[in-house]
């Protein structure tokens, strides 16, 4: 068996982990930044189907699961009202990239250019996936903090590893049914394998990149700004 999108996967959740805690240690603009990059990579990347474990998935689930990592980090370390303005910069983010994505296509290509056709193939889905995207975006990530703020009090601002786990693991069955239903009903044979599978490999993402994420507690200072 070929394992080279095995060790590509456990490498990607190695970089999106390390980059996000460097962009938490660096500045909250950072993080903010990265989290929004991280949302429109997840939604270029979709479209890619790939064999995963025997599995076929798409290519991006590592950056939805790198986003909503971010911004937990960004709720512990700077508080709900700075999470809640990433929420809103990652959806300026993706509606500019999915009209961008439109003019880009809109233009005539020269008769010498030879690559309108890749475009087309990546973007010519991109509008439906894209209003999906931005619905499941907005009511996942309005979850995911308000969700996140009660396990802060039910656990007094202790036991981060658990809400941390418990936070992502609700977040992305969510993020994975809903995505599911609104872009790809009809599209595909079996909904329910895709969801399964889907969220199989989001589960794995997350106990592979929490204990890392771990880590911020002792590498990161609280009081960074």
């Amino acid at each position: 068996m070929n394992l080279l999108n095995e060790f590509l996967f456990f490498l990607q959740v190695l970089i999106v982990v390390v980059f996000t805690l460097i962009a938490l240690r660096a500045h909250k603009a950072a993080l903010g930044s990265f989290i929004a990059l991280c949302f429109v990579l997840a939604n270029l990347f979709v479209v890619k189907q790939i064999d995963l474990f025997g599995l076929t998935v798409t290519a991006s689930d590592v950056f939805a699961i790198g986003a909503i990592l971010g911004l937990n980090l960004m709720q512990e370390y700077f508080g709900k009202e700075e999470a809640q303005k990433t929420v809103r910069l990652g959806f300026l983010a993706l509606i500019f990239f999915g009209i961008m994505t439109q003019v880009h296509l809109a233009y005539t290509p020269s008769l010498v250019d030879t690559t309108h056709s890749s475009f087309v193939a990546i973007f010519s889905s991109t509008p439906r996936i894209l209003m999906a995207s931005f619905l499941v975006y907005y009511l996942v990530q309005k979850w995911d903090i308000w969700f996140f703020q009660r396990l802060q009090e039910w656990c007094k601002g202790k036991k981060w590893g658990l809400r941390l786990f418990l936070s992502l693991f609700v977040s992305q069955a969510m993020d994975t049914v809903l995505f599911s239903f609104l872009g790809l009903y009809g599209l595909v044979d079996s909904l329910f394998d895709i969801i399964v599978m889907s969220y199989a490999v989001k589960c794995a993402i997350i106990l592979l990149s929490s204990p890392i994420a771990l880590f911020s507690k002792r590498w990161v200072r609280r009081e960074v700004t």
